[in-house]
């Protein structure tokens, strides 16, 4: 992305990285997730790599935290408490690992890596195994002492224990460091108390912890269960501690809970399978993690390697791919459906949101543009619907543009449709196109009837629809059988085996199943599914079209809106004509009485399936009598996990006690 006025965007992501800090560790009481500081912070990250000479000492980029809170006695640290580099994958380590390779050459590495805590930095002093202080990080220099209230962490060893074969660490000065946190089962216990006495529930558990562990009184510290969990510990002989995973034999000896997933690689095969391993599991942990840590696990390796700016070069923070970021909209773009309406499309910068790359979302309608306010050039956060469907949640308004204008969607529709003319019902959001005869929309519902999960023509895509319906050669749907070899001659697009093939495909298709041929007719809120329910209900496309109300209605999931948008489409004068065109043309589309063996079973994949394609995986369970079903609900059946899983799902149908099944498993069921 080229930025015409770089400085200026700098300065208006450092002034508004400010705010945010301060709110988040000062007031304790941000106005943003981490995901979305961390994706601002990392766009000021790079305009001051591609532009050096912005770089300010003020900027966030220059300094671990922000402005320490009053009220505690400021306290400095015996050895800086320092941040981590931030890497995204397994080419960012290995160049990490180069980096070190390159400073320290012919030196063989071990890894040691665990899971990285989301919660509050802390340090505790002991003095010949007596507790006497905590500390915060601060901002790595200077922290703040909370000694009282970290003492009513029950977790946290007032004196320490006195094991066989440790005893040198009971004398003298021990510095144990970690991160103060709330378990999210005491996060949910605490907040259903408060939503009992109709108090406001908190956010999250680490704004909840940084917050509770900065009030002034240590009783109201007590009343809520913070739990300290050790990463690290100081001594001033270095010789005490030879590598980091021994430092973590030694604090569990000592008596500090410690993560027990900590492990230790001799290559980076390794590390990257605990990296995607943790990345399916991670929601599972008892607290809330955004990565892992991975570090060098000889300690005077660590130490030899150094520290450059804030960061130690022997270990980096592997952070997993946020849940929102934050991105510029470049254009808002009309899309025309199949059934004529108007969807907004916001196009922005190409950004990373649970994993994957997005560089549009649907604004839906006219309504939620205008509800969120949003405008070319704006900075907006972006976020994905149940981990697959990415949307807009809000606007950063202190980064919008002077000139940017508001949204004019009627404006919008002339100037990208000129040939279309538009209209928005009474109780309407959405505009749809004026005129079932528009080119485009005959465009839209060729590709879709066409398409794979409908009637599945082979070589009738997107080029060959706009080149028959360009030369006049289809009208509506049931002219694609109408069409002969020798008129496809005559288009530049196709010659003697491009034109036999496409006869023969579209020939081939006027036998297609009920459900699909429903499916392909484009009627309005009538998925692949919802074909399949109505079809196993009403057997034959007449008794379909004669269905009243009160019989679609008694299909589980079909409510009034989808019940009257079947009955409209098939009130339509032009769409009975339609079917009438297709039987006249031969086209007989089939009912299959279905096995019946999964009826009444409801199916959800998630994650990917081996052995068969999605849709092929859909049709059989639908062959079978089941239901297929795109997300988890309370009368899912079954939830089919493949590889790479979505954790949302697993999770929600754990909490509806949903039975939970391999690929193997769902195979099984298929072939009876």
């Amino acid at each position: 992305m080229m930025l015409t006025q770089p400085e200026k965007h700098a300065k208006e992501l450092r002034e508004l990285l400010a705010k945010y800090s301060y709110e988040y560790h000062v007031l304790d009481n941000p106005s943003v997730s981490n995901d979305i500081w961390d994706s601002l912070l990392a766009e000021l990250k790079r305009i001051e790599f591609e532009h050096p000479e912005l770089i300010t000492i003020d900027s966030p980029t220059q300094r671990v935290g922000s402005e320490l809170l009053g009220g505690f006695q400021k306290v400095t640290h015996k050895s800086r408490m320092l941040s981590l580099n931030d890497v995204f994958d397994r080419a960012d380590v290995e160049a990490w690992v180069k980096r070190m390779d390159n400073l320290l050459p012919g030196r063989q590495h071990e890894y040691f890596t665990d899971i990285k805590m989301d919660g509050l930095a802390c340090a505790l002093i002991y003095q010949d195994g007596l507790f006497i202080q905590a500390i915060t990080r601060g901002d790595g220099f200077v922290g703040e002492d909370v000694t009282e209230n970290v003492r009513t962490i029950k977790n946290v060893p007032l004196r320490l224990i006195d094991t066989d074969g440790f005893d040198e660490f009971l004398l003298g000065r021990t510095e144990v460091r970690g991160e103060i946190v709330m378990l999210r089962k005491d996060f949910e216990k605490l907040n259903k108390k408060r939503v009992a006495a109709g108090e406001p529930v908190f956010a999250n558990p680490r704004n909840l912890a940084a917050g509770t562990i900065r009030q002034l009184d240590p009783q109201l510290v007590a009343e809520r269960p913070l739990h300290f969990r050790a990463y690290d510990l100081i001594r001033d002989n270095v010789l005490d501690l030879p590598t980091n995973i021994f430092t973590y034999e030694v604090l569990s000896a000592l008596g500090f809970t410690r993560n027990q997933q900590a492990s230790v690689f001799n290559n980076l095969d390794g590390v990257v399978k605990f990296v995607d391993n943790w990345d399916e599991k991670r929601h599972d942990l008892p607290f809330n993690t955004d990565g892992l840590v991975i570090k060098v696990n000889d300690r005077a390796q660590f130490t030899k390697l150094g520290v450059v700016g804030k960061q130690p070069r022997a270990a980096v923070a592997y952070k997993y791919a946020p849940e929102q970021a934050t991105t510029m909209v470049r254009d808002i773009v009309i899309s025309i459906g199949r059934t004529g309406a108007a969807t907004p499309v916001a196009v922005f910068d190409p950004v990373v949101v649970a994993g994957t790359t997005v560089r549009h979302a649907s604004l839906h309608n006219a309504d939620e543009i205008e509800r969120l306010d949003i405008r070319i050039g704006d900075t907006v956060v972006i976020f994905k619907a149940g981990d697959i469907i990415p949307q807009v949640q809000s606007v950063v308004l202190e980064l919008r543009p002077k000139n940017a204008e508001l949204f004019n969607f009627g404006k919008a529709l002339s100037n990208q449709y000129p040939e279309l003319q538009f209209d928005r019902s009474e109780g309407e959001v959405v505009y749809r196109v004026v005129g079932v005869t528009s080119d485009l929309l005959l465009k839209r519902g060729l590709e879709h009837f066409a398409s794979k999960g409908a009637l599945d023509i082979d070589t009738l895509g997107e080029k060959n629809v706009v080149a028959l319906v360009d030369a006049g050669l289809v009208n509506d749907l049931a002219d694609i059988y109408s069409i002969t070899f020798g008129q496809l001659l005559k288009l530049d697009r196709f010659a003697e085996t491009s034109a036999k093939k496409l006869v023969t495909a579209i020939t081939e298709k006027k036998s297609p199943l009920l459900e699909r041929f429903v499916y392909g007719l484009g009627i309005r809120h009538v998925g692949i599914q919802t074909a399949t329910d109505l079809i196993n209900r009403f057997n034959s496309l007449d008794d379909l079209s004669e269905a009243t109300i009160e019989q679609l209605q008694d299909i589980d999931g079909i409510g009034n809106v989808v019940a009257e948008s079947i009955i409209a489409w098939f009130a339509d004068p032009d769409n009975e004509a339609l079917i009438e065109k297709f039987n006249s043309l031969g086209v007989k589309p089939v009912y299959v009485k279905k096995d019946g063996r999964l009826s009444g079973m409801n199916f959800v994949i998630t994650g990917t399936i081996q052995t068969m394609s999605r849709d092929q995986a859909a049709d059989d369970i639908r062959a079978l009598g089941g239901t297929f079903q795109t997300a988890v609900a309370k009368d899912t059946t079954y939830l089919v996990v493949g590889e790479k899983a979505g954790a949302s799902k697993i999770k929600k149908a754990k909490e509806y006690g949903i039975n939970i099944i391999n690929e193997q498993q769902l195979i099984e069921m298929i072939k009876g």
